[in-house]
């Protein structure tokens, strides 16, 4: 059961892509949790084939789970991940062209409209208008999506609910148990129940490539080589990985901090170590990158960047390219500053020749920016000073965080009030005696111990300001002059000649539109940002809880 921030999103989001009927069926199981089909018959008040429509699409498109419950047989669950994943299709393509070229975008995006397909019918659909040469090309662009889990199977244990399992899974391991279980040992039931479900999930995905035999005859002996070779399975239905194409946004984004903290030279640097293992990356939980070599680093940076020109050095000859490269992993790395501190301010880490960028760094890095720009928009400076001073320090009362942040008395209290309200700061009581009595506590103020509370929190608050974009766009898209216009925007005739079909008021209001849909956008996108940052790369805080 989602919260009502999440429902409301989740369902705007199946609502502006499947209809009203479909969001109904998606609003009940977001609302109750989940259910059977006759539960969900009777609390959507749709009728039994609308409801059965609606599931078949939803499990088609991946946004349905199913479960078999020995109390209410099998029941439905929405899969608000992959829901929410697709506030982000449209860069996906985006970056399948960026990867591909056009026929890996279109690929990509026939994947994302169907949900899921088999490769023949991908083949078939994209090769209408060039029936002799398209099918090669895409034939290859598809074989190196999957080849690269850009495309992974639909298997059926990806339409089981993976928390279901994971508790079963749970209590067999408990069961094993004999006597009293203590903490380490309900940590290593834990730890074994997830490896073995991440052990079936690579498993069932190995289906999507099949090895074919080939038979070469040689007239100077009669033994025949059997040569093994790779192919797609043209009998599994493949669907997007999401977690592949946010390896890139994920590397994308440390780029884009690395230019930010110290120029673009750095950020081609940073750039081109992310190049070098990004075929190894697969997944966001990665802690760190795989180690890689300089020389490595060298051979994908681009031969227009001038390293030099992002360094002060001290003599008018320009040293190697190399060595230029090795004063950037520096100053990465913060080897100037061998202290905790330097490390957490670090991107990459170096040993020796080899050079690893820090993931989680880097992440638990950005989410503390995103929080600090959340208490800076709400508390100003006062408000950031408070977090990075508890973050430093770990906890203090109401006198030390006055005394040390330079802040006065009656300031602070009700700033830390304010915070502790939005789950900025939290406190902790410690009793001076065994009765607790309240008047004899010390009352201690800390920053982010439990990080997995924090994210959800702010994570709410984003998920509203992206239901509000995504109302507002529709509101005004249902404006009645507006609509009128569109509708007529969309007529083939007009559509082909609109500077002399449409007139000057309606063009003029027209551009109001696109400028306005503009705004909302790039609103949507950095709202997105900011969700990616908090719930993609927390995995780390949540792992550590």
């Amino acid at each position: 059961m989602a919260d009502a921030d999440t429902a409301r999103l989740c369902t705007e989001i199946v609502r502006s892509v499947f209809g009203p009927l479909t969001a109904t069926v998606a609003s009940v199981l977001l609302t109750h949790g989940r259910l059977g089909l006759p539960q969900l018959i009777r609390f959507s008040k749709l009728k039994p084939r609308t409801v059965r429509a609606a599931i078949l699409v939803l499990v088609q498109h991946n946004l349905l789970w199913h479960a078999q419950s020995e109390d209410e047989g099998e029941v439905f669950e929405v899969n608000i991940d992959e829901c929410l994943m697709r506030l982000r299709y449209g860069r996906y393509v985006w970056l399948a062209e960026q990867l591909y070229g056009k026929s890996g975008a279109d690929i990509v995006q026939l994947v994302l409209d169907h949900g899921k397909l088999r490769p023949p019918d991908i083949i078939s659909q994209l090769s209408i208008y060039d029936p002799l040469k398209a099918p090669v090309m895409l034939t290859q662009t598809l074989h190196k999506l999957v080849e690269e889990a850009y495309l992974k199977p639909s298997t059926l244990l990806s339409h089981q609910s993976p928390r279901e399992k994971l508790i079963r899974y749970e209590a067999e391991e408990k069961r094993k148990i004999s006597g009293f279980p203590t903490a380490k040992e309900l940590r290593q039931a834990k730890e074994v129940a997830q490896a073995r479900l991440q052990r079936e999930e690579e498993e069932a995905e190995q289906v999507g490539m099949k090895r074919k035999a080939k038979d070469h005859s040689h007239k100077s002996s009669k033994r025949k080589a059997v040569e093994e070779d790779v192919e797609v399975n043209d009998e599994v239905y493949f669907r997007v990985n999401c977690e592949r194409f946010n390896v890139h946004i994920r590397n994308k984004l440390i780029e884009t901090t690395a230019s930010e903290r110290y120029n673009e030279c750095a950020g081609a640097v940073l750039r081109a170590t992310l190049k070098a293992t990004e075929s190894k990356q697969r997944k966001l939980s990665d802690v760190r990158s795989d180690p890689t070599s300089f020389a490595n680093v060298a051979m994908h940076l681009p031969d227009d960047v001038n390293l030099a020109a992002g360094l002060v050095l001290q003599s008018s000859k320009k040293p190697p390219t190399m060595t230029l490269i090795k004063e950037y992993l520096g100053i990465l790395a913060s080897a100037d500053n061998p202290t905790p501190a330097g490390r957490a301010a670090s991107f990459v880490s170096l040993g020796g020749s080899k050079v690893q960028v820090e993931f989680e760094i880097i992440a638990r890095r950005l989410q503390r920016r995103v929080l600090e720009a959340v208490a800076r928009e709400r508390h100003g400076d006062e408000g950031v000073r408070i977090i990075r001073l508890l973050l430093d320090t770990g906890m203090m009362d109401e006198k030390q965080i006055s005394k040390t942040g330079m802040m006065a008395p009656k300031d602070v209290r009700p700033l830390l009030s304010t915070m502790s309200a939005e789950s900025l700061v939290s406190l902790q009581e410690v009793p001076k005696s065994a009765d607790r009595n309240p008047t004899r506590m010390f009352y201690l103020w800390y920053e982010f111990v439990d990080l997995q509370k924090a994210s959800t929190v702010h994570l709410r608050n984003l998920y509203k300001t992206l239901y509000n974009v995504a109302a507002r766009r529709q509101a005004e898209q249902e404006e009645p002059n507006l609509k009128a216009v569109l509708e007529k925007r969309q007529r083939s005739d007009v559509s082909q000649d609109e500077e002399r079909l449409l007139t000057r008021n309606e063009r003029e209001l027209l551009a109001q539109w696109e400028k306005k849909r503009e705004k909302l956008t790039v609103l949507e996108m950095r709202v997105e940002e900011a969700v990616f940052i908090l719930r993609d790369l927390g995995a780390f805080a949540i792992n550590d809880d």
